[in-house]
């Protein structure tokens, strides 16, 4: 088994949570799930599956709901060379992102990379997030909002914000939707998971669940810093404007040329 530093072994799984309606893209999202926005010609999942690759993951598990025959369809076609395992959402129309997760608890059984279907980043910022427990984050910018958090100096998570809850005398960071997790801090936020369901809570938000365990310290994430300009987050046409902006072609070949050369 290979390690990462410190001895932790190293990722080789993700779990993609792709379920969701995409709304807030409509009109492009009516016959089109949300990874499948083109942006400048190449879809959002396209660059996400390339990553994977070009990081040595070998097994992907895609949670999808909303058109989820053209997900299955459109990731066949890659021939990526990833193990690749499906989660059905079927009650994708109702919850939220905290019941794509809950869903995936059985299959998810070695440390694995979590990763929204919205995201698109340079590949190499994945290298510093394949060490389980950690958190993607990214300072705080205008154009953001959601979830945010303070570090301590070591760069560690001491508290979520939601809601824009973040002290005004605190350096805030936001959350980038994309974490790691070890076998024992997953074992835990399943525990935590299935609390959240069982009591109807399929509403939420899994940020929600990793707040409530990072102040009662049953869980830990050491932040990976994401360069502002290298990531960006696509929830509405607004953004896609901005991603197209700053991401004008796809680092290197399509995946259909990259592949099992």
């Amino acid at each position: 088994m290979k390690t990462a530093e410190n001895g932790r072994e190293r990722i080789r799984t993700a779990l993609l949570l792709a379920a969701g309606t995409g709304s807030r893209l409509q009109p492009l999202t009516g016959d089109v799930p949300k990874c499948l926005t083109e942006v400048n010609g190449t879809t959002i999942l396209e660059r996400l599956i390339r990553s994977l690759v070009i990081a040595d993951i070998d097994r992907l598990v895609i949670v999808v709901g909303h058109l989820e025959d053209c997900v299955r369809d459109f990731v066949d076609g890659l021939g990526s060379g990833l193990s690749i395992e499906y989660v059905r959402a079927e009650k994708y129309r109702s919850t939220n992102n905290i019941y794509s997760l809950w869903l995936a608890r059985q299959v998810m059984q070695e440390p694995f990379l979590l990763v929204e279907c919205d995201l698109v980043f340079e590949d190499d910022l994945l290298r510093e997030m394949l060490v389980p427990d950690r958190m993607a984050v990214s300072h705080l910018l205008p154009w953001m909002n959601g979830t945010t958090v303070t570090l301590d100096p070591a760069r560690r998570v001491t508290h979520f914000h939601m809601d824009k809850s973040q002290p005004v005398d605190e350096l805030a960071y936001k959350t980038v939707n994309m974490y790691s997790f070890s076998r024992s801090s997953w074992q835990r936020i399943s525990k935590k998971l299935d609390q959240y369901i069982s009591a109807g809570r399929v509403n939420d938000y899994y940020e929600m669940v990793f707040a409530e365990m990072v102040a009662d310290r049953d869980l830990a994430f050491d932040a990976v810093v994401f360069d502002e300009q290298r990531w960006y987050e696509v929830d509405t046409l607004g953004d896609l404007y901005e991603a197209e902006r700053l991401f004008p072609t796809m680092n290197g070949r399509q995946m259909s040329g990259a592949v099992g050369e």
